[in-house]
């Protein structure tokens, strides 16, 4: 496929080695077009490459991923940090979003997977906790965390550790002055659902001097003002639910919301709100809330070390977390993040990066795409029209040449890999081409790619009705088992025929004795 602009805008954004160009912007290439699968056989094809050239930069070149991911998070996080505004009018500029979300294993039995139940049944797959830097309505994601097993790490040689346990480390080596420049502390939120809430998480956030919106869970410990001033540090500690019931003076405040999408919805939230003191972290600022048309269970309790918040702050910049989740969704639905048959995890890690790395290019307004707010299926789209729009005009520019007509077709004949003289011999058979078919028979001219068995794919139940008109026409038959056509003078098509009609006739693909299924059908 002709994108040789593309190429070259990827190659300038990305730094590799030399010789590792061509695969790796050929792969972010396939992932940032729409593809209803993306496989590696799919991005060798889309490329015209072999799929091992594929395997092999997913297998043994991670690093290259991993480092590729951070140099595009860091230059896109450097441009919108020039203008930070507030976001929704908080009192905070920067948000850091982490989340944990599960790859479904695309192969039998790959490296490092484990079962999990997050609430909706058992899934087989990785985990990987991601930690997406939210800089006013755009999300950049950073390098994710991966989950290691008990048995991977046993039989490669490394430590253990928790999921807490890695994001406590992550987030103590992350270095936002690398991304953003210089910046306030304060103005820096974290923000993580109950399953985060941990001490250790929340103090390795305090001693950044950022603050946290966390939501907690119903067994955590917390003591009130009066309490904590009154009673020794280890006693009359009571869980978050516990202690709302028991403060029940606290009234109600009723808070309306505008959501995001493009209804223009309004949301109302019941709220209550007051200063405690959180176990093992400090004074926060503890806020109960629910929905005002919801029943009782439904609730959730936020915890928020700005002690300037207001209730109505803290409910707004927790629903800021709603972004990671839309992120997660758009990874998985348009950019293939479960969709990599491997064995090995490094592979497997190389690929989410890669995916990371495409969501970023795909922000970075590519050529070809028009300036706007389009979401990601639409830019994919655009890229892909765009595509084929270049192959279109790249042929009409060589038919129209000097004996274009004829070197094209060469060129098609050679492309095919045919032989020569089987190409000659072929012109003498007397076969129709397209152009003999009925107008219902006949198949709109489909541009060519290189490779042979890379050619585009017709619908399936569009292939029978052809392929059986062609059989008719051609007096082809497949026998089916019962009775020896070939005594009643019929021609019988056996084994792996490929039948190469002429440049602008109809090559068929089939394979498999007594089959009637057509692989691929494509008209030139």
């Amino acid at each position: 496929m002709l994108a040789g602009p593309l190429h070259t805008w990827i190659k300038r954004h990305i730094t590799v080695r030399q010789r590792l160009e061509r695969m790796c912007t050929s792969y972010l290439l396939f992932l940032m077009v729409a593809t209803t699968k993306h496989s590696l056989k799919e991005a060798a094809r889309f490329s015209c490459l072999h799929p091992s050239l594929f395997s092999k930069l997913l297998q043994s070149h991670a690093k290259v991923a991993i480092t590729t991911l951070e140099h595009l998070s860091k230059t896109q996080a450097r441009q919108f940090a020039k203008a930070l505004q507030r976001v929704h009018g908080l009192p905070w500029k920067i948000a850091i979003l982490i989340d944990a979300t599960l790859q479904h294993r695309a192969s039998l039995h790959p490296e490092n997977t484990q079962t999990f139940n997050h609430g909706k049944g058992y899934v087989i797959g990785h985990q990987w906790t991601n930690v997406v830097l939210g800089l006013g309505d755009m999300l950049i994601p950073l390098k994710p965390i991966p989950f290691y097993s008990k048995r991977y790490c046993q039989a490669h040689g490394l430590a253990y550790h928790s999921e807490h346990e890695r994001v406590v480390a992550y987030l103590r080596a992350l270095d936002l002055e690398d991304y953003i420049g210089a910046y306030d502390r304060r103005e820096v939120l974290v923000l993580a659902d109950s399953g985060y809430d941990n001490k250790k998480i929340e103090k390795a956030i305090a001693d950044k001097g950022w603050h946290f919106i966390i939501a907690l869970s119903k067994t955590r410990s917390v003591k009130s003002e009066a309490l904590s001033l009154s009673t020794p540090p280890s006693q009359q500690w009571c869980h978050i639910d516990t202690f709302f019931r028991r403060h029940r003076r606290l009234k109600w405040d009723t808070i309306r919301l505008a959501t995001s999408g493009n209804k223009r919805k309004r949301m109302d939230f019941r709220v209550r709100h007051t200063s405690g003191y959180l176990r093992s972290v400090g004074k926060v600022e503890l806020v109960c809330s629910e929905r005002c048309n919801r029943p009782d269970g439904r609730r959730k309790y936020l915890a928020c070390n700005d002690l300037r918040a207001t209730a109505r702050q803290i409910v707004t910049g927790y629903r800021m977390r709603w972004a990671v989740e839309l992120f997660h969704k758009c990874v998985k639905q348009h950019l293939g993040f479960e969709e990599v048959a491997t064995h090995g995890f490094d592979a497997v890690m190389s690929h989410v990066h890669w995916v990371y790395c495409a969501y970023i290019l795909l922000h970075m307004s590519p050529p070809g795409l028009s300036p706007g707010n389009q979401s990601i299926g639409d830019k994919q789209r655009a890229l892909q029209q765009g595509l084929a729009d270049k192959e279109k005009r790249h042929i009409l520019q060589k038919l129209t040449q000097i004996d274009g007509v004829q070197r094209y077709k060469d060129e098609l004949r050679q492309a095919l890999g045919f032989p020569r003289h089987l190409q000659n011999s072929m012109k003498g058979l007397g076969v129709p081409g397209n152009s003999s078919l009925a107008p219902s028979e006949r198949l709109p001219h489909t541009p060519c790619r290189a490779g042979g068995p890379g050619l585009d794919f017709v619908e399936e139940t569009r292939l029978h009705k052809l392929m059986n008109a062609l059989r008719t026409r051609l007096r082809i038959h497949e026998p089916g088992g019962r009775g020896n056509t070939t005594q009643q003078g019929i021609p019988v098509l056996r084994r792996k025929p490929t039948v190469c009609l002429d440049v602008t006739s109809i090559v068929v693909y089939s394979y498999g004795y007594n089959s009637d299924k057509i692989v691929q059908l494509v008209a030139h």
